[in-house]
């Protein structure tokens, strides 16, 4: 249950390293195909992060994906655990913000404070600045599709959660629940939610 809330978190928060016209591997062209979300998680190299890649294809032009994603009332509509979304500060290109997800008998309210650099319509880049979360950096990345009625929307993150919870039940945790935030999102900015 921790693991999941967790996941719920770190996937909104934000957001391809490599860019938004970074290619995807083989195995995600079936899914994508099929209007359904691709994401693979796994064990980073130093052995405490977990690395997620993601990508959904959303029949929406990149400006209103880009406009429910940055505005803090569709928070709780991407991730339904979410309770709080607020800008911290601000300034040109760029943000902090605090999410707060709602705890249970099994996990405590989290708190993630993230800074989000942003190159409108194209990409955002994401750090974590305080909060629950013992890492996290990632990106978010827009690429038009069919001359710019469709919007391939990727997602990288590289995170490390202060969880009493073993590797395998967190990456678990995490396939489920990206596929579900990359729906929501999908279905938000198509007014399908």
């Amino acid at each position: 249950m921790r693991a999941c809330a967790v996941a719920a978190i770190i996937v909104l928060s934000a957001g391809i390293p490599a860019g938004a016209g970074a290619s995807l591997p083989a195995e995600a062209a079936k899914p994508l195909k099929a209007g359904l979300p691709w994401i693979s998680v796994t064990l980073d190299p130093d052995g405490e992060s977990i690395r997620i890649h993601g990508a959904i294809d959303i029949p929406a032009p990149a400006e209103r994906i880009w406009d429910r994603m940055t505005d803090c009332r569709y928070a709780s509509r991407l991730v339904a655990n979410v309770t709080r979304c607020r800008v911290l500060q601000q300034g040109q290109g760029w943000d902090i913000r605090e999410h707060v997800t709602s705890g249970n008998l099994l996990l405590p309210t989290l708190r993630n404070v993230f800074r989000s650099d942003y190159d409108p319509y194209r990409r955002i880049r994401f750090r974590r600045v305080d909060g629950d979360l013992k890492a996290m950096e990632g990106e978010w990345g827009f690429a038009a599709l069919n001359e710019g009625r469709w919007t391939r929307v990727t997602y990288q993150n590289r995170l490390a959660a202060r969880i009493l919870a073993p590797p395998i039940v967190v990456r678990a945790g995490l396939r489920k629940d990206t596929p579900k935030v990359l729906t929501n999102l999908k279905a938000v900015a198509t007014g399908e939610d």
